[in-house]
């Protein structure tokens, strides 16, 4: 931190949270055992060392990957006791708020409760709290297992007008892959298989190759080069391309390391698309293929993409399938300026990597950002669909959030 003033009161907040939930444990052990009350204060008190030693030392780990796990089990342990705090604070107001209804009703005469002894605290709240706490620590711990299990979703997408020819015909849609995260090859590859196996018309990448830099392709243009499909694979640029996140020496490196990844992109026999459009053809009818650079509505996500230049020159009676980054440009601009645009495609919001999903329900944190954020979308008669990502950035792991490789079926 090079604040030293936000990282004394930071850790002071930590330590203070750390003694906060302690008192209360133990006075939730206050039955218990000797054996049981000292297990659990040794084994709190090693989490909340080892998670404030993993702070501190966080900068000095040079190793990206190791790094990964260090912030994300860090991370994970802090909210979990700003969730455990929240659960403890509600039961200390309901106690507070019973004590003075107490003081004010002895004052005046009336017998309300003893309250010379304190208010107890809540059994059930205080249990709760350490079980749905608890819970999502785990779940985080568990979720580490899950960043290579990928999914494969079918889906049959209606297009309005759409040419004979090119009903049933297939996309293999994947975005967000991350090379800077990724590290199993072998698991890779089963993600690579699985989508060869699928037989798909046309493959669409709609961004963020790497982390940061074209140097993180280095060992896995090989892998993502097996990628192949009768009409091609076609890709774009997400936020993460641009090297926006990292210091580079000069604006002149930067823009080395754009073109090199561009280069990334022609030696695996991708097509990237820069604010352009191409012809896909099938049986003498034809479709738009529409692919722009990254353009966020959201925070200061950048917006390099040109969708009118993208689509000079096109018919708009034509069926137009767009690749684009960011959901959030699909409200913002696609459907008030663009109604031509039948489909579009994204992926940027990882489904936040956590979640909860059945056939019946899905919910993320990251809907509270994005309306947008994974699945299909539609209205009116143009539609959207947002893809989980297929790889992981931050928390090297996912919970209910599944990577995904989506088979789109046009009919």
């Amino acid at each position: 931190m090079k604040n030293p003033v936000f990282l004394f009161v930071l850790i002071t907040f930590l330590i203070l949270i750390d003694f906060y939930i302690f008192h209360v444990i133990k006075s939730m052990l206050n039955g218990a055992s000797v054996g049981i009350k000292a297990a659990v204060t040794y084994g709190y008190w090693f989490l909340c060392i080892a998670s404030l030693g993993a702070f501190l030392l966080f900068p000095f780990i040079v190793n990206p990957y190791f790094r990964q796990y260090i912030f994300s089990i860090g991370i994970g342990w802090v909210i979990a006791q700003i969730t455990l705090v929240l659960f403890f604070l509600v039961d200390d107001v309901r106690r507070g708020a019973f004590w003075t209804i107490g003081q004010v009703a002895s004052t005046a005469g009336a017998k309300f409760m003893n309250t010379e002894q304190g208010i107890p605290r809540s059994a059930f709240l205080n249990w709760l709290g350490v079980g749905i706490s608890s819970s999502l620590f785990f779940s985080l711990l568990y979720g580490f297992g899950n960043k290579y299990k990928y999914q494969l979703l079918h889906k049959k997408v209606a297009i309005k007008n759409l040419p004979a020819a090119f009903k049933g015909f297939k996309i293999i849609h994947i975005s967000d892959i991350h090379s800077g995260s990724l590290k199993e090859k072998e698991a890779v590859q089963k993600g690579i298989d699985l989508i060869q196996k699928q037989g798909a018309d046309l493959i669409l990448f709609t961004g963020d190759l790497v982390n940061d830099k074209a140097t993180e392709m280095k060992d896995w243009s090989p892998i993502f080069g097996q990628l192949s499909a009768p009409k091609g694979v076609f890709s774009t640029l997400g936020n993460h391309d641009y090297g926006d996140y990292v210091q580079w020496p000069s604006k002149e490196a930067k823009v080395a390391n754009l073109e090199a990844l561009k280069g990334v992109h022609a030696s695996m026999g991708w097509k990237l698309l820069m604010n352009e459009h191409v012809t896909i053809e099938k049986d003498g009818a034809k479709i738009k293929l529409v692919g722009i650079e990254n353009w966020g509505a959201k925070a200061r996500f950048p917006k390099y993409g040109q969708l009118n230049k993208a689509l000079e020159g096109v018919d708009p009676n034509d069926v137009i399938v767009l690749m684009s980054h960011d959901p959030s440009h699909w409200e913002a601009q696609v459907i008030p300026e663009y109604p031509q645009v039948d489909l579009m495609l994204s992926g940027h919001t990882h489904g936040m990597q956590f979640g909860l999903e059945n056939p019946y329900f899905k919910w993320s944190p990251v809907q509270w950002v994005y309306k947008q954020w994974a699945g299909l979308y539609q209205q009116g008669d143009q539609k959207l669909y947002v893809n989980r990502g297929f790889g992981f950035l931050g928390y090297p792991g996912r919970v209910g959030i599944m990577p995904e490789i989506t088979l789109l079926e046009l009919v």
